[in-house]
């Protein structure tokens, strides 16, 4: 009976163990609920200049749980900087997932929402947007030209953004990012769990030399012949073809009556264009039947292209943060996550986002809806007010008649 009583206990750990193994490594895992601020350091970054931004622990203005709460960026115009630190890693080997929710409640109109993992050693206090990172990823938004999702990948130390365009979520509510980084050098751009842009590290970023290029030492045979059409040999000019003028006299044209021909001299038409006049001639084209193409240097191999089987490789990976600067504040970070499984990062995805989405976005529509009656309300109470003004004009004027 002892033995069958520890079966459960035994199952259970069994099931935990293989949660883990499952699930792989959890990097970093941030909430933000109770005690988040000893895992963050705020930059002094901009401080001494008065420019220096904060952030608020908040759930926001609608939301789906009032207590999944973020921090969000306060007030305008300012620069932010916060950091939190985990234990070093390399993803050799391994997948690479970078993921985080922002809502940007304050319709944002010029500013950035992304977030950055750094390596070697981070003064967090003195964190900026001059400070060296590995991965840049996230959206970012200003004006109507720039509506994109950024991918910077730091290689050899130099920045390189992704080539393609991934038109980043421009609404006031929450929004997951993640980004999915393969030991096979491919990567995947998912928003609210739905897969925006994929394909290969090697062509969608400059990090490496081409592997062809133009030979530097080739040159056009002189006997190349590119053009395609060439004059028409036995195309003649049509007898008499330069005999026609460009211009004619207008001969709708009169002499004015008070033209004298003594004193305005000998009158004149004026000249119109001849529409029989076709302009120089010029023999017609045919095709060039020696025509070769055009000419292209051929290609070689790259002598400084080295291939670089780990391109997908960040070693001393060890802060995560978010450096921005904001027009209008009002973002709200949440929900930030380093693994090295996607299917873990998506549930974890559905268990916070995805759980409060609908309520946040009722919430939301009930914001904006009682912010539609209130103006309707104030635009009332002016209308009113208007008519309270035009009535004492009337007892005034009334009152001098009297006098």
């Amino acid at each position: 009976m002892a033995a069958r009583a520890s079966h459960p206990l035994l199952s259970a750990l069994l099931l935990f163990y293989a949660f883990l193994s499952c699930h792989g490594d959890v990097f970093f895992q941030e909430r933000f609920d109770d005690g988040w601020e000893s895992r963050w350091v705020i930059s002094d970054w901009k401080k001494d200049e008065g420019a220096a931004g904060e952030w608020n622990h908040t759930a926001g203005k609608w939301y789906g749980d009032p207590d999944d709460k973020g921090i969000q960026t306060h007030p305008d115009s300012r620069f932010f900087a916060i950091s939190a630190q985990f234990p070093e890693l390399s993803n050799k080997d391994k997948t690479l997932v970078i993921q985080f929710s922002v809502k940007h409640e304050q319709d944002l109109d010029c500013g950035g929402g992304y977030i950055k993992l750094l390596g070697g050693d981070v003064e967090q206090s003195n964190f900026s947007g001059e400070t060296p990172y590995s991965i840049m990823f996230g959206p970012d938004i200003c004006g109507y030209s720039t509506k994109k999702v950024h991918v910077i990948l730091n290689y050899k130390g130099t920045n390189n953004a992704i080539e393609k365009d991934i038109k980043c979520e421009t609404d006031q509510l929450t929004h997951v990012y993640t980004l999915i980084i393969k030991p096979d050098n491919t990567y995947s751009v998912l928003i609210d769990n739905e897969e925006k842009q994929s394909g290969s590290l090697y062509k969608d970023w400059k990090m490496l030399p081409p592997k062809k290029i133009k030979d530097p030492n080739a040159k056009k045979p002189d006997d190349w012949d590119d053009k395609e059409y060439i004059d028409d040999p036995e195309d003649t000019k049509p007898e008499g073809y330069d005999d026609i003028p460009s211009e004619i006299p207008d001969s709708s044209a009169e002499k004015p009556e008070d033209w004298d021909d003594e004193e305005d001299g000998e009158w004149k038409a004026p000249l119109i264009p001849n529409p029989e006049y076709l302009g120089p001639w010029k023999p017609k084209k045919i095709k060039n039947p020696d025509y070769k193409g055009k000419w292209k240097a051929p290609m070689i191999n790259n002598p400084d292209f080295e291939d670089d089987p780990e391109l997908y490789v960040f070693t001393g990976l060890k802060y995560v943060g978010f450096e921005l600067w904001q027009v209008k504040a009002g973002s709200l970070f949440d929900n930030v996550l380093v693994c090295d499984d996607p299917e873990y990062a998506k549930k974890f995805a559905d268990e916070t986002w995805g759980k409060n989405k609908e309520a946040e976005k009722n919430a939301f529509d009930e914001s904006k809806k009682s912010k539609n009656d209130e103006q309707e309300i104030d635009g009332d109470d002016d209308a009113e007010d208007e008519d309270d003004l035009d009535e004492p004009e009337d007892d005034i004027d009334d009152t001098h008649d009297e006098l």
